[in-house]
């Protein structure tokens, strides 16, 4: 039948459309936010949906309500800084294998176990902690709520266990990790920005996010540096040399390479061997030397015998002298390695861990040496 002028294109009652039409019902449906240069007031950054957007959004809906809320609150917590992103691990310095004889010795000394008779029994948390179950003090909170067993019976604080108790949390016999080897010693340089802690509520890195994992055991940072202290940190999983070298009583030295803004005089060097009073009470160095300076820098090698918290920054500050980099170089009879690059870490071997425990006048095991 021939079309008339000014007919429709479509034929009465019978639903159908030109191809024309049915392209512009397609497009419409497939892009309902694009925009119509016909239709004034349609906002311009309204961009359709592509195919796999669409499907996406789809997918999205058909979640159950309490994962889209898990997922929600995710993305909310990493705005916030709640949750730490991925932090890739530190590298390993290299270096060239020793010579055999060395090589042999450390094997032997890596091989060598202590006769678990000579081993004292410790606290029951102390015992669990040091095995990587948790820290101390919930620990203490699962031996309230009686979560734990020692030989059958209900654990209690103050409970003693050795090598050949049977230990039990929530059901679970636990291999509880003993000092009869030679424990594991880390060099690490630390860099600014990282927090020495395992757990930072604003979502920072910490050097535990870094740090090779240690098996059945924790890692224990001897001494701390502050988020913007950089330098030398010693991690170690024996408690009793970190406990050696970081109490007061032993005056183990720490030395640190400061820049300030200005310069000393020779009164101040003076007055700050001596005892300067802080906040905490009196502090002091046992050591500054002169490393010179160009400009408004000035360099200082500096030696205290405790570690307060930024006792270094304040000791400068005394005299109104800002540090604008600090720099740990030494602790005890360890140095930071000249070729330990930023970020990296230097594990040493059995040979290098028996000199500190030697120095440290401790057995393998960790007890004082008689």
């Amino acid at each position: 039948m021939k079309k008339r002028e000014g007919q429709d294109e479509r034929q009465p009652g019978t639903g159908t459309s030109t191809r024309d039409d049915r392209k512009a019902f397609n497009r419409d449906v497939r892009q309902p936010f694009q925009r119509d240069e016909r239709q004034p007031g349609v906002a311009a950054d309204r961009v359709p949906f592509n195919r796999d957007e669409r499907q996406q959004a789809e997918r999205d809906e058909r979640q159950p309500s309490y994962v889209r809320s898990a997922q929600a609150a995710h993305v909310a917590g990493l705005a916030r800084g709640k949750f730490a992103p991925k932090v890739a691990r530190a590298k390993k310095m290299s270096l060239r294998d020793p010579n055999q004889k060395l090589m042999d010795k450390a094997k032997r000394l890596r091989e060598t176990r202590v006769d678990w008779d000579v081993i004292e029994p410790t606290r029951l948390q102390k015992a669990l902690s040091q095995s990587g179950v948790g820290s101390r003090r919930e620990m203490e909170e699962w031996i309230e709520a009686g979560l734990i067993t020692v030989n059958g019976q209900v654990a209690t604080l103050g409970d003693r266990v050795g090598p050949r108790d049977r230990v039990m949390v929530k059901g679970h016999q636990i291999k509880l990790k003993w000092p009869d080897r030679l424990p594991r010693v880390i060099l690490y340089h630390k860099q600014e920005g990282e927090m020495v802690t395992r757990d930072d509520p604003q979502g920072r890195v910490t050097i535990f996010d870094r740090l090779p994992q240690a098996k059945s055991s924790r890692w224990i940072a001897i001494g701390r540096l502050d988020v913007n202290t950089s330098g030398l940190l010693i991690v170690t999983t024996s408690g009793e040399l970190a406990n050696r070298l970081m109490h007061p009583s032993f005056e183990v030295e720490r030395e640190y390479a400061v820049r300030v803004l200005g310069e000393l005089t020779d009164e101040q060097r003076k007055e700050l061997c001596r005892d300067v009073e802080l906040e905490d009470g009196p502090a002091r160095f046992e050591r500054i030397i002169d490393q010179g300076g160009e400009g408004a820098n000035h360099w200082y090698r500096v030696v205290i015998k405790e570690g307060r918290n930024r006792e270094v920054r304040r000791l400068f500050d005394h005299y109104d002298l800002q540090v604008s980099r600090l720099m740990r170089v030494r602790f005890g009879n360890i140095g930071l390695p000249p070729r330990l690059k930023r970020g990296h870490f230097y594990e040493l071997n059995e040979l290098e861990v028996a000199a500190v425990m030697k120095w440290s006048n401790l057995t393998v095991t960790g007890s004082v040496k008689k």
